[in-house]
């Protein structure tokens, strides 16, 4: 697959492209759907299939000291819209001069000219321009002005209708640790992926190593210790139990991810980890010292085997 970034002086045979729209953070069972909407229109008009999304997300340029809330990473967003069948990915850069772009400029010099779309495929709440005043019925006659073909996909709620498939409602999920809900509405586990850094080694020194990684950019689902399953660099899948959180029995401060991996010993600094949160366990909690820290840990991990079915 291929990933352009930026929207000017790219390739030429990046052009003549039908891309799905939008933010997909997440990459949703909605935006799924709308992915396999450009494709189908793609084909409808003998043109590959792209995704064009934005880098950075919007509400980080207007927010820049906002929590963090994303529910991926740009690789791993390109990385699931291509398992969704887009051929090409363009990150499209957003800035608040882009933000003051008017609906007509947008699709002139961005989706026309600069990207050289062929087709537009979006969700029917897609809004874009300055003031956010353009919306699908602006695209559509917009489009048709400068000669992008634009189809308007249909919303995707969930199969109960308790609700509208949408990365907020995820993002809700995980913030109350339903990480089920929030595998619902994405048809996956919530992953948290990242380089594996060293820590202060405490849980070896307690018999239950840990692979930490740093939490980012991504949303902070509830502080608490979760059964999970980590994808390890070899294509192998090893089941366990995490803390997530502050680690406030050792006056920790920073935010990160601690997976011990039942039955597995190998070294993976520096590697890069992929963590689903399956199930959660309980929320995080200060202990009085680190013996009842073992044995709790020592607990959950047979909870976590338990609901793991290992």
């Amino acid at each position: 697959m291929s990933v352009y970034h930026g929207y000017t002086d790219l390739p030429e045979v990046s052009r003549g492209c039908v891309a799905a729209l939008g933010n997909f953070d997440g990459v949703h069972r909605g935006h799924r759907a709308v992915i396999a909407a450009a494709c189908a229109f793609a084909e409808t008009l003998d043109a590959p299939c792209a995704g064009a999304v934005f880098s950075p997300h919007p509400r980080q340029v207007f927010a820049p000291d906002a929590p963090p809330f994303l529910l991926m990473t740009d690789h791993q967003r390109a990385r699931a819209l291509k398992a969704a069948g887009a051929e090409a990915v363009f990150h499209i850069p957003f800035s608040k001069a882009m933000a003051a772009m008017t609906p007509d400029e947008f699709v002139r010099d961005v989706l026309c000219e600069g990207l050289g779309l062929k087709g537009v495929v979006t969700g029917a709440d897609f809004c874009f321009g300055k003031d956010r005043a353009g919306d699908a019925a602006a695209l559509k006659a917009l489009g048709a002005r400068y000669g992008v073909a634009v189809t308007i996909a249909e919303a995707v709620n969930l199969d109960d209708a308790s609700g509208k498939i949408s990365s907020t409602n995820v993002r809700n999920a995980l913030r109350e640790g339903d990480v089920k809900a929030a595998a619902a509405l994405l048809d996956r586990p919530f992953t948290i992926e990242g380089v594996v850094s060293q820590g202060d080694q405490r849980g070896r020194l307690l018999g239950f190593p840990t692979a930490n990684i740093g939490l980012g950019e991504y949303l902070r689902p509830k502080f608490g210790v979760y059964a999970v399953r980590a994808h390890l660099p070899s294509g192998d899948s090893v089941a366990g139990v995490a803390n997530l959180g502050s680690r406030p029995t050792v006056e920790g401060t920073e935010a990160r991810l601690e997976a011990h991996l039942f039955d597995f010993e190998a070294d993976l600094y520096g590697q890069t980890l992929e963590v689903d949160l399956i199930d959660f366990i309980r929320p995080e909690q200060k202990f009085d010292g680190l013996d009842a820290l073992t044995a709790q840990i020592a607990a959950d991990s047979a909870t976590a085997r338990a609901m793991l079915g290992v």
